[in-house]
């Protein structure tokens, strides 16, 4: 009896076995959800690839144009946060130095102040003021060399520069290309009031000799939540001190944005100047961007936090210009005397690619944020990418970073009445003409799949994402 009873056992278990198999064939056809989502949106059946796989059977699941290379607009951002976990360390930490190679008489330092940054992603101006604060209080006071700012982690030190803008904002946030000094992401606040006359406007922090010329800002009748609809791109004095408004910007309507629009090197020296002479010290003139002496000693440093605590604000907030900075630091590491650092930084992502197997046909890389018109992925790599992530040793890493369905981050607002809310962590990606979703979702049985979808096409960002929702939703009730 007790014989019968295991035979019977392990057949029922063979049998669940081979019904679980047979439920996770691969499938090319695009399931009815998404078909009707696709019509919906007007959009073709070519406009979405995916590939979307049970981590139990991953030869199995959905596959669609799963090798065609395609914009993943932020999804991208998987690529740079999965190689820096490897190959920087989870630990690892951007930094700041104020560094002397000259003599030191009394209390005066006879040559310049040193400003040397490492990608430090946590440099805003208390840190800034920290570092001079602990440098005062060594007891020097009198800098006769002027002040020397040292970007040259990075080759060229300076990427901003001459660089055609991605859009017609190139001075917010989001399209901030940094260096190796990240002064508080090169952002400065800016006040904007408007009675029904004119604009006045200033600058935050006001660091003396920087300043905001609002002459050529008109008005107009516009919500003052429209404000940007007649706000133009800001010019720079030729000294890089002034920043001059243009356009128009709506009566009796306030804003505070932050915007980068006054040349980094000369709020780099206002800051350091007008700090230091709020601590009691002198600085001579002369400022100017170069390298540290090697043999040049430390006076004061500031480390960012470690990797995985700016990866989380990076991802969930979909971070470009923090990415970029992530992405140079993993091209500084590897680089070569001869290599610009993105160039560095792609062979690295390809040597990472490589090692774990995974093909580099059709994948190009810019800045590896995404934000780019070039950059390309196709779903069987992304797909590819995630099973190495989940295999490897920074997989709880990588879940915190990720927005939560349906809760936080870029993801907060979706999926809500999803059985995925809440249980699926997700990467998402928009631009104009492409949409995405890259990560980890678990079925109605808890089995974990792997999704990387991705829609392009005109005017994606406006019609895609229901699509790439209804896919998950597809998943996440299975």
């Amino acid at each position: 009896m007790k014989n019968h009873l295991l035979r019977s056992t392990a057949l029922l278990g063979s049998a669940l076995l081979l019904s679980a198999c047979a439920s996770f064939r691969v499938s090319n056809e695009i399931p009815p959800p998404v078909r009707e989502a696709l019509g919906k949106a007007g959009m073709p059946d070519s406009a979405l690839a995916a590939v979307v796989l049970p981590l139990d059977a991953r030869d199995s699941g959905l596959r669609l144009q799963p090798q065609r290379p395609m914009s993943p607009a932020s999804t991208m951002k998987l690529v740079t946060t999965i190689v820096a976990l490897d190959k920087l360390g989870p630990n690892w930490r951007g930094r700041t130095e104020l560094l002397a190679d000259a003599a030191v008489q009394g209390d005066v330092l006879a040559g310049p102040l040193y400003l040397r940054g490492a990608a430090d992603a946590d440099l805003d101006w208390g840190a800034l003021q920290a570092m001079l604060r602990k440098v005062r209080e060594q007891g020097l006071r009198v800098i006769q060399g002027g002040l020397v700012v040292d970007r040259t982690l990075f080759r060229p030190a300076r990427f901003d520069t001459g660089q055609p803008p991605f859009d017609e904002q190139p001075e917010f946030q989001y399209n901030v290309i940094p260096d190796a000094l990240y002064l508080n992401g090169a952002m400065l606040d800016f006040h904007l009031q408007a009675d029904g006359e004119r604009v006045t406007a200033r600058v935050g922090p006001g660091w003396s000799g920087l300043a905001v010329d609002a002459s050529a800002l008109g008005l107009n009748d516009k919500a003052c939540k429209d404000w940007e609809d007649g706000w133009k791109i800001p010019r720079v004095s030729a000294d890089g001190k002034t920043a001059i408004l243009q356009g128009a910007f709506p009566k009796n309507c306030s804003q505070k944005p932050e915007l980068n629009v006054h040349e980094r090197q000369a709020v780099t020296a206002a800051a350091v100047r007008q700090l230091w002479r709020e601590l009691g010290g002198e600085i001579a003139a002369g400022d100017v961007e170069g390298a540290t002496p090697a043999g040049a000693r430390v006076l004061a440093a500031h480390r960012s936090r470690p990797l995985t605590e700016v990866l989380r604000g990076m991802m969930k907030s979909s971070d470009n210009p923090l990415t970029r900075l992530i992405y140079l630091s993993v091209g500084a590491q590897a680089a070569t005397p001869e290599e610009t650092t993105f160039a560095a930084a792609d062979r690295a992502v390809r040597s990472w690619f490589a090692e774990h197997g995974i093909a580099t046909e059709g994948l190009v890389l810019e800045n590896g944020s995404g934000l780019s018109r070039i950059e390309r992925i196709s779903p069987a790599q992304m797909a590819a990418l995630l099973l190495a992530a989940n295999d490897g040793k920074w997989l709880p890493e990588l879940q915190q970073a990720l927005p939560v369905a349906g809760y936080d981050g870029t993801m907060a607002r979706r999926l809500k009445d999803s059985p995925a809310a809440r249980r699926a962590r997700l990467k998402t990606g928009t631009l104009r003409d492409a949409v995405a979703l890259a990560g980890f979702v678990p079925d109605s049985q808890g089995r974990m799949w792997i999704v990387a979808a991705m829609v392009n096409g005109e005017k994606a960002a406006a019609k895609g994402r229901p699509v790439l929702d209804a896919l998950i939703d597809w998943l996440a009730r299975r």
